[in-house]
């Protein structure tokens, strides 16, 4: 008993990555990861960028592209960088609080991201099933007060997860198999007898966070199917893939991955420890890297202002050197 109520016992988490990995891979691998994250950073800084100066995008389907890519953006800053470490300078460790912060973040931004898919599944929904209630329902200032709500209620159930699992004494253990902090990877280093409640109310969590946003994913892209297929030919092919094509893609990288990873643990099908982990890895950050390539070349709107800005700096520096030149010959 005096054991299980010393919760300084761990001081510090060991991020070990993949296990089975030489170390003569560790170079490749923290390269690797390296251009992920500057893919994540500087693929969501444009489309963020663009989305914001761009007047012709503050509309409310790109508002709530530029949430998604905000939580993509912020989710390579709080997961990659310490994972390059490890395999870089080989620093493994994390303190007891940085790994519990690291942990909210992680679970925060994910949980946001399903709600955003799901906005983004409503709003194409509305746009398509009920065109002349769209810009009623959907305006820039509704979309701005779903998004925070989003934010913010996401933030504040996650806050009470991460302290329920601060109540739990983490005795002689400290080794997380993982590439960053996840509330699996730390419950599985505590002890005492709350550890198979606080992981029921985890899972419980998980379950609401996925399946609720994801059953209404679901039916409204059916109804979105079912809306199109009554179209008229000349119409179909283009309401769809302008509007709804991309964000289904989207939405396809995010759930699909961790949707078989719950199957496969439920019908008793394991993987090695380093496949999972690998697993784990694909789809937290493929989304987040492949999102605004998707946004780029999906999106009309979104490809038509980054050719036009593109094009616009390329005659401003054209004639910005023939004002030099011609300045340069009169002088």
């Amino acid at each position: 008993m005096i054991k299980y109520r010393n919760v300084t016992n761990v001081k510090e988490f060991m991020i070990i990555g993949f296990p089975g990995l030489p170390p003569e891979y560790y170079g490749i691998v923290s390269f690797v990861l390296l251009l992920v994250f500057i893919a994540i950073l500087f693929g969501n800084v444009v489309i963020a960028a663009v989305i914001i100066c761009e007047r012709t995008l503050h509309k409310p389907t790109y508002m709530i592209f530029l949430n998604l890519a905000m939580t993509d953006l912020f989710f390579g800053i709080v997961t990659l960088p310490k994972i390059i470490a490890r395999y870089w300078w080989n620093d493994m460790m994390c303190s007891f609080g940085v790994c519990f912060a690291q942990m909210y973040f992680v679970h925060s931004l994910g949980a946001t991201h399903s709600l955003i898919l799901l906005m983004m599944a409503l709003d194409r929904f509305v746009a398509v099933c009920f065109p002349f209630k769209y810009p009623v329902l959907f305006t820039n200032k509704n979309i701005s007060i779903c998004c925070s709500l989003c934010w913010l209620l996401t933030f504040i159930r996650i806050m009470g997860l991460v302290l329920l699992t601060l109540t739990l004494p983490y005795c002689d253990h400290n080794t997380i198999m993982q590439c960053y902090c996840d509330h699996t990877s730390i419950t599985k280093l505590a002890c005492g007898d709350d550890v198979a409640y606080v992981r029921w109310v985890a899972f419980a969590n998980a379950m609401v966070t996925l399946l609720v946003p994801l059953t209404f994913i679901v039916i409204s892209y059916v109804f979105i199917i079912m809306t199109v297929v009554k179209m008229t030919a000349s119409g179909r092919d283009y309401k769809f893939l302008s509007t709804c094509a991309p964000q289904l893609f989207i939405t396809c990288l995010y759930y699909v991955p961790r949707c078989i990873v719950y199957l496969t643990d439920s019908l008793g099908i394991k993987f090695s420890l380093d496949a999972r982990i690998l697993i784990v890895m694909l789809y937290s950050l493929i989304p987040a890297a492949v999102n605004p390539v998707i946004y780029c070349l999906k999106t009309i709107e979104i490809k038509n202002a980054l050719t036009q800005r593109f094009n616009n700096r390329k005659v401003n520096i054209a004639f910005q050197n023939k004002t030099k030149f011609v300045t340069s010959k009169h002088t």
